[in-house]
């Protein structure tokens, strides 16, 4: 990439590198300066050079000593030496540090198990609260880590060893000062070069950057504006000579993406694993730059390498390498597989057993310390895996004689250590060390250097370098960058914004001018503010999918959070205006509001004001819930009562007291009160139809004052009713209260944009928890002491032999692919993915399938598993010789690389489900029972058969659900082939050893099985027969035995032109290398020609024939009824499926105590809210309204039920789609319907205490036939929608998130033609098959029924129309003709002045006018 204006930078730095006194560089430095300028052109090639510099900067460690670069061979080094120069010249503090730490301790709480929660616990949940309080029950703790020792000096890199559960991310957090609120207490001496870690965390906390395991990023910003924005957060505010910000923010863009191979990137969207991006190792050196543009002192890397093939860790830890040797900065790194390269890349390593170290020292005298214990590496054993074998009892093998000598347990291995001369060597470097540290010294260049990279109006003591003003520049540019770039999503919310306003503007098509109209006029204004309002919940989810960022963010000192909110706050203000535009112009004009400007602006304004408004108070929501979905319970009760509390539907005369303060901190109401106080605002409505009294026939020119408008906010003798004065009588809103409600609107914006920034600022989104396993009640093992993960790595004698005699397991069939091609449609064009793949596989072998990132490894082994639904796939496929039949499938095993699995269900559950399920029926129960529990014993799942699956944290670890992986593919005994796809993904070395010797014994027992795999060591590597090796575009370059010490593959490479393997290398990682495989690697040879011309290639073809061959004349190996039933799509009857997965899906509803619990409070609180607003109903006309809204407000509710439902089903579906579909398991349909049977038991429950909460505060007739319809329609029938509406949705939508805006748009039909917020006869005629089909207009006619038959109303007395008889009659004389056809009644017939008439005299007359009656549906 180069810059524009370069020859400008040039002659701009020359400028400013004069001194002050006007002396410059001598000629020689004038020309080094010059060199600058290269880096932002790539001029004379030194980028490319850069990148060789940077391979031989990954190289090379402190004790290699001082790296020293040819001056006359790269211009880097000139560049460099300018630059340090210049640094020295202007005085620029530069700064380093490193650390010691002693006796260091970090203290959690002791959760090493727990027991599952179910239902029950929630009834039984008051009495277990008295118990513990009367038991003086104490949570215990216990130390994470203890007594770890070590120093790290500027410009090292110290390795950090352990299994998963030993320690090392919270040792990691502990050195960089994170997440302490996880934690109990911290121990120890700490000190960052003198500098205490209290000290350092509260001056210098920008110096230590923690980088967690995953990468997390804006997924829709570019790599140049993720680089860039890092860098531009922590630009010094004094640079070299004073060069521009923007020159230092792309000059080091540039480095670092030279450095790390990113400059083919930087338009490319760095995406994640839903968004398409740059690759899984890009992505990960991206992570590294961001860090390292942090310019920290200490850097911690936790687990970095997971994920990455072999040739992409090796790059990374290179990189690293590169970064402590160019910045001397100091690392530590955690890595789980770490190969033999990988591991030399380091200077110090430490090993932790269990919280304990047991060791720390050069990488180099590592092997000889444990040695000297007792203990011997195996043949090619990586040192990285031997220190890790150590810490496994089952992995770790003491020299002959040494058996009862060596230390067994963790307490033992660390007296060896704190009594070794290492350690004793290692505590006089740290007191030495210490000792010639002169703290005030280091706290004299920090301030120094901190105080020059200050920008201006910054505290010296923040932590940040920019000031928040720049702060809040950045972050609001950043925003507007992901909006813009997410066109798809901005687009939709447009296109959603205009089709509101299209549907709505035709439901309140040409509004009549006159009385009659006047509900639907208000009724299309509430409807406009309640649409923006709840277009604003999606900022909830927005919020937290970007919390993960910006906690990553704040801990690498880049901004505050504040900073954050407010930037991403600012940006949805022009984007609401468009949205608000967008949605007002159609509704406005459709309705046929007032026709003025002053009208449609002051509209527009307050509807974008609401839009703004509701999106502050729902991100501040956000910010103060530590979860989503206590988020979402909150904001589902906010919304609530915003919609009863706006006055729309419970004006403010009919609130009660104990809640009517809620409509004054009701911004909707402010809103609704300005708009519909300027469109009435002189106003004049004719009195028509129903409302003219008395009208009709002979009530022709009657006299002044002897007719009356029946409607609020009329007066004697008028024929119109005022606007202005109907508002009053009815809302008691005036129009001079509109530019108060301006000023409010922005007070409460205000108010909610400053919650939402101390909100993230102040509030810690980090939930407390560690590991654990979670245990059915009375099920949690006796002897649960110590660690469970630990046990069981490797296969006793007994158990291999329980394999060998297991003759199910052995295949007779031979499996062939030849010339496979896959091709996919991409980008207009075509891709290929596979090209001419070929292979076989034998009963007894294991295939490896390696290659690099994005070589296609998986895709092969989906396309080989007939598991490829896009595409097209050519080439031969042949079982036993013969085409592949619908039995394939069923006869195959595939363990994906995503471990997907039940979370709620135990070990011992999910096994036998999957046995029950796809095993035939004509197998006992017992038969398939039996074999789980030699599954489990075989796995060595014991320990853990009845404990849950669990989510990541509480539940099993990595290595514990791959094994359950494995087993559920196991049990169903596959006859043909197991495919497993990285099954060593994520696992410690000696994690990974044990998976891959279960393989090795099931293929001793006679499985055929292909395996990819990602970063095998060379004693992983040897247990596989066969090597499968792909290079990037799908295509083979070897496929063939891999040999005793992999002799045979090696030596293909060898004597095709690749260099010699030496004998301490990894064979994995050499043919990797070889075959150019890395992000930045390159190979002078074409390995895909070379093997398309070996004479491997043509003894494999030739082979492959044969097999074809040979197996066409085999009988199958199943018997005529065996084929027959693997033949048929699923293993079991439609009625045996049902009853399994009927009774799994009643226990992740019963263990899930949760959803359980959050729908309860939901429908409880929602129904005593719903209830006590509308507290003893009036015998009134505005009683029976509110009647009437009541039952809305009762069926509004299910909204956010049906997202809660959807919420809990799109588990299944993934779970279904994701493993059970692809493996017939059972047939989709029984995943609704179980599904739907569960959920409608739970609604019921909820929705009878709904109907109690709800119903009697109303004080509603308590009857059978009243009680009893409202609650059938409500309890019963609602509750069946609910569930049928959401899973219909959820089930043709792509994913949640579509579903959730498909249900709104959905739900904002059927809500807005069931009759209420727009009565059926003002409908426009089109629409009226709308109001038909709305299953809404039926329940909520049944519920206003409920309440309102046989009600009797009396009007109040603003209620009553008031007008003169003619003189010389009564009231009811006059108006006897006109009550024969209208329905009400006469206050005083016999009056003759002051006639009151009200329009009703019963509700059933009212529920007419809404197409009701009690029974009947008009």
């Amino acid at each position: 990439m180069s810059v524009d204006g370069d020859e400008h930078l040039v002659s701009d730095f020359r400028g400013r590198f004069n001194d002050r006194n006007g002396d410059s560089f001598g000629e020689e430095e004038d020309r080094n300066l010059r060199l600058i300028k290269t880096v932002t052109n790539n001029e004379t090639g030194v980028l490319d050079r850069l990148e060789s510099l940077s391979r031989q900067l990954s190289t090379h460690t402190t004790r290699d000593g001082d790296f020293r670069i040819d001056p006359n061979d790269f211009d880097l080094y000139k560049i460099l030496e300018t630059c340090i120069k210049l640094f020295e010249k202007e005085g620029i503090k530069l700064r380093q540090s490193g650390i010691t730490f002693e006796d260091l301790s970090m203290n959690g709480i002791d959760m090493s198990f727990d027991i599952v929660s179910t239902i029950a616990d929630i009834f039984k949940g008051p009495f277990r609260l008295v118990q513990k309080i009367f038991t003086n029950h104490k949570t215990s703790t216990h130390k994470i880590i203890q007594n770890i020792n070590g120093l790290a000096k500027s410009g090292e890199m110290v390795l950090v060893l352990g299994r998963p559960g030993s320690g090392c991310s919270t040792f990691l957090k502990s050195l960089s000062g994170i997440d302490f609120d996880l934690y109990t207490g911290i121990e120890g001496d700490i000190r960052y070069d003198g500098i205490s870690q209290k000290d350092m965390l509260k001056h210098f906390r920008s110096d230590i950057i923690y980088n967690p395991e995953l990468d997390v990023h804006f997924p829709h910003l570019s790599v140049e504006q993720t680089l860039k924005f890092a860098i531009a957060c922590k630009t010094p505010n004094v640079r070299i000579k004073g060069a521009t910000r923007n020159d230092f923010i792309n000059t080091l863009m540039e480095i670092l993406g030279t450095v790390f191979g990113l400059r083919h990137t930087y338009k490319t969207k760095v995406g994640n694993d839903f968004i398409r991006g740059i690759s899984g190792g890009e992505r990960k050196r991206v992570s590294i730059a961001e860090a390292l543009a942090c310019r920290g002192s200490i850097y911690c890397w936790d687990n970095a390498t997971r994920g990455l093939d072999a040739s992409t860790a090796l790059e990374y830890t290179r990189a690293i390498r590169t970064s402590t040797n160019l910045l001397n900065t100091t690392a530590f790194v955690t890595i789980y597989q770490a190969g033999e390269r990988i591991y030399e890349t380091f200077d110090k390593v430490t090993v932790l057993y269990k919280g304990r170290q047991i060791y720390f020292g050069p990488v180099l005298e590592a092997k000889a310390y444990f040695e000297r214990l007792g203990f011997e590496s195996l043949s090619r054993q990586s040192t990285a895996e031997f220190l890790t074998a150590v810490t496994d009892p089952n992995g770790r093998f003491p020299r002959k004689g040494w058996e009862h000598k060596v230390p067994q347990t963790a307490e033992e291995f660390e007296d060896c250590w704190l009594n070794s001369k290492e350690f004793e060597t290692l505590k006089q470097e740290i007191a030495e060390y210490n000792e010639i540290i002169d703290a005030d010294n280091t706290h004299k260049i920090f301030y120094e250097s901190i105080k020059q990279e200050k920008m201006k109006y910054s505290r010296i003591d923040s932590r940040y370098t920019v000031n928040y003003y720049q702060q809040l520049n950045l972050t609001t540019r950043r925003a507007f960058q992901r909006i813009w770039n997410d066109k798809a999503y901005t687009g939709s919310m447009l296109f959603a914004g205009m089709a509101q306003g299209l549907i709505a503007g035709s439901l309140y098509y040409n509004t009549p001018p006159t009385v009659s109209g006047a509900f639907s006029r208000g009724g299309s204004i509430f409807f406009s503010v309640l649409t923006v309002s709840l277009m604003s919940l999606a900022e909830i989810s927005a919020a937290f999918a970007s919390r993960p960022i910006l906690m990553k963010h704040k801990n690498y000192s880049l901004y505050h959070p504040s900073a954050e909110a407010i930037g991403n706050y600012a940006t949805s203000i022009p984007f609401n205006l468009l949205l608000s535009i967008m949605f007002v112009l159609p509704l406005y004009f459709l309705t046929h509001l007032k026709m003025e400007a002053g009208s449609f602006f002051t509209t527009l304004l307050f509807v974008y004001l609401t839009s703004i408004t509701m999106t502050g108070l729902f991100q501040a929501v956000a910010s103060l819930n530590k979860t989503v979905a206590g988020a979402n319970a909150f904001a589902g009760t906010l919304v609530l009562s915003v919609l009863m509390y706006s006055s729309f539907m419970i004006q403010r005369p009919s609130m009660h007291d104990y809640f009517k303060w809620i409509s004054y901190i009701n911004p909707l109401l402010y809103s609704f009160e300005a708009i519909i106080s300027t469109e009435f605002h002189g106003r004049k409505m004719e009195c028509d139809g129903m409302y003219l009294t008395p009208g009709g026939p002979g009530y022709e020119n009657l006299a002044n004052g002897t007719q009356v408008c029946a409607f609020k906010g009329s007066v004697l003798g008028q024929t119109w009713v005022s606007g202005d004065e109907y508002l009053k009588v009815a809302f008691t809103y005036s129009f001079s209260h509109v530019w108060r409600n301006l000023g409010i609107m922005i007070a409460f914006l205000l108010f909610f944009l400053f919650v939402n920034a101390c909100g993230s600022e102040f509030i810690k989104p980090i939930i407390g928890g560690g590991d654990r396993l979670l245990y059915l009640r009375g099920k949690v093992p006796q002897n649960l002491v110590g660690d469970i993960e630990s046990k069981g790595n490797t296969l006793n004698e007994e158990q291999k032999n329980n394999f060998a005699a297991d003759d199910d397991l052995k295949s007779k069939d031979t499996f062939v692919w030849k010339d496979v091609t896959y091709v996919i449609p991409y980008d207009g064009s075509e891709r290929t993915l596979l090209e001419n793949v070929s292979g076989y596989t034998e009963a007894g072998t294991i295939i490896a399938l390696m290659g690099e990132s994005g070589a296609g490894k998986t895709t092969l082994l989906n396309t080989l598993a007939q598991r490829i639904d896009m595409g097209v796939v050519t080439g031969d496929m042949l079982v036993n010789g013969k085409p592949l039949d619908k039995s394939f499938s069923r006869r195959t095993g595939y363990v994906q690389q995503q471990d997907i699995h039940v979370s709620q269900s135990t070990v011992r559950e999910s096994l036998q489900f999957a046995a029950r399920l796809r095993r035939s029926t004509s197998v006992p129960d017992s038969e398939k029972l039996a074999y789980v529990e030699k599954i489990i014993g075989v796995l060595n799942m014991e320990e853990y058969a009845d404990a849950v699956v669990g989510e990541s944290g509480s539940g099993l670890n990595v290595e514990q659900r791959k094994k359950l992986s494995i087993g559920v593919e196991l049990v169903a005994k596959p006859s043909l082939l197991m495919f497993l796809d990285e099954p060593t993904s994520g696992l410690d070395s000696q994690s990974a050893w044990s998976i891959v010797q279960l393989l090795r014994n099931l293929a001793d027992a006679g499985q055929s099985i292909v395996c990819t795999i990602h970063q095998p060591s060379a004693t992983l590597f040897e247990q596989f027969d066969k090597l499968l090796l792909l290079r990037k575009g799908g295509q083979t370059v070897y496929y063939g035995d891999i040999g005793s010490h992999s002799a045979t593959v090696l030596d293909y490479f060898e004597r095709n032109g690749a260099r010699k393997c030496g004998d301490d290398e990894n064979p994995a990682e050499y043919v990797l290398e070889a075959i150019g495989a890395g992000a930045t690697a390159t190979t002078d040879y074409d390995w895909f020609d070379i093997w398309n011309r070996s004479l491997e290639k043509l003894a494999c073809d030739k082979r492959l024939d044969e097999i074809a061959v040979e197996s066409a004349h085999k009988s199958e190996s199943e018997s005529s009824n065996e084929v027959k039933q693997l033949i048929s799509k699923y293993a079991t009857p439609y009625s045996y499926q049902f009853y399994h997965v009927l009774k799994r899906t009643h226990v992740i509803f019963w263990r899930d105590p949760q959803y359980f619990a959050a729908k309860l409070m939901l429908v409880i609180m929602s129904g005593l809210f719903i209830g006590f607003t509308f507290f003893g109903l009036k015998h009134t006309l505005t009683g029976a309204q509110n009647g009437m809204f009541a039952s809305f407000l009762s069926v509004v509710v299910s909204l956010p039920i049906i997202n809660q439902v959807q919420e809990k089903a799109i588990k299944g579906r993934e779970l279904y789609e994701g493993r059970e579909k692809l493996s017939k398991t059972y047939t989709w349909s029984l995943m609704i319907l179980t599904q739907t049977i569960l959920e409608i038991p739970y609604l019921i429950f909820g929705a009878t205490m709904m109907f109690v909460s709800l119903y009697f505060p109303t004080q509603a007739n308590t009857s059978g036939p009243h009680a009893g319809m409202f609650y059938l329609t409500q309890g019963v029938f609602l509750q069946t929608f609910i569930v049928s509406f959401g899973l219909l949705v959820l089930y043709i939508a792509p994913d949640l998130q579509t579903a959730a805006i498909i249900v709104s748009f959905l739900y904002t039909f059927i809500v807005a033609f069931s009759g209420v917020v727009q009565p059926v006869k003002l409908m426009p005629g089109f629409w009226t098959f709308m109001h038909k089909i709305s299953p809404y207009t039926y329940f909520i006619q049944n519920l206003v029924a409920s309440f309102l038959h046989g009600r009797k109303i009396t009007c109040s007395e603003v209620e009553l129309a008031f007008f003169n008889p003619p003189s010389g009659q009564t009231c009811g004389e006059y108006m006897s003709k006109f009550l024969e056809t209208r329905t009400g009644y006469l206050t005083d017939p016999e009056a003759t002045t002051q006639c009151g008439y009200c329009q009703f005299s019963n509700a059933d007359e009212y529920l007419l006018t809404i197409g009701a009656k009690a029974g009947v549906v008009k």
